[in-house]
């Protein structure tokens, strides 16, 4: 998905933001948003994707301000929060949709959303506007290889029963970031709750970038993506980039499309859920 003129702004925010978090010093705090703000209006443009704007802007503001998690405080608190609201909704273990509908829930996180906002929504129905979950089940019965594209810190607990299920059917690899980005999961989140037995095998993209950038990938992940029959993804930042490929049937969004330039893109109102195959 290229970006599109309301990305500019959303991508502004995103550099204050960032700036915000990763110091309390007002002044290496104002060198890494003007630095962001500066890599944003000489690098964007509507024939780019967004994700690899943003990675350069991550970039910058952690090497200003010498930190290398600034959203470290933010995912401690959605972990917490979702851990708890995971515990507090019914799921049928056994039941391919159930698990499905779980896991699109807990995207309803977004480190550009406030918490109280979440928990408000997370309380609603999940209904699928694009629904290829029976397609998607049905291919799901002759893959032997899946890879799992995880999203949000908070998401591994919505994740982990549709990874249960999908691992009675097929061999899946949970993937997660290899260096902090945003509030995406890495593997010392995964260790930092303890959950690295229960999500079983885990790899990592080998970047630290929103979404995926596969000039930057590491090799072994580009393999893995490659050679695995079906690929699940989690979230926006993986509909921006994948849906650059040519669309073979073989790669499942799972997301809420919380910005209307995604919303527009896929074709759904904003705030829909969805489930696509494509």
């Amino acid at each position: 998905m290229k970006a599109t003129e309301y990305c500019y702004e959303c991508l502004q925010r995103l550099a204050c933001q960032a700036a915000e978090l990763a110091t309390n010093d007002e002044p290496t705090k104002a060198r890494a948003t003007d630095e962001g703000l500066k890599i944003l209006g000489e690098g964007f443009s509507i024939d780019a994707v967004s994700i690899v704007v943003a990675t350069k802007i991550h970039d910058a503001v952690k090497k200003i301000t010498g930190n290398p998690d600034p959203y470290r405080l933010m995912k401690d608190k959605e972990i917490a929060v979702a851990r708890e609201l995971s515990k507090q909704i019914k799921v049928e273990h056994t039941s391919f949709i159930s698990c499905l509908k779980f896991a699109a829930l807990g995207n309803t996180i977004d480190f550009f959303r406030p918490l109280d906002v979440i928990k408000e929504d997370m309380k609603g129905p999940v209904d699928f506007v694009i629904d290829d979950s029976e397609q998607f089940e049905a291919r799901l019965k002759r893959a032997r290889r899946v890879l799992y594209l995880a999203d949000n810190a908070g998401e591994m607990f919505f994740d982990l029963p549709l990874l249960r299920w999908m691992r009675q059917r097929a061999s899946v690899a949970y993937v997660v970031k290899a260096a902090p980005v945003q509030d995406d999961v890495t593997l010392e989140d995964i260790g930092r709750v303890g959950l690295e037995t229960e999500l079983g095998e885990i790899i990592t993209t080998g970047t630290a970038t929103p979404g995926i950038d596969f000039s930057l990938a590491s090799a072994e992940f580009k393999r893995e993506f490659d050679s695995a029959d079906l690929i699940f993804a989690k979230g926006m930042g993986y509909y921006e980039s994948l849906s650059e490929l040519p669309a073979k049937g073989r790669i499942f969004h799972c997301l809420r499309a919380k910005c209307q330039p995604v919303a527009d893109s896929i074709g759904v109102p904003i705030d829909s859920y969805v489930a696509m195959l494509r």
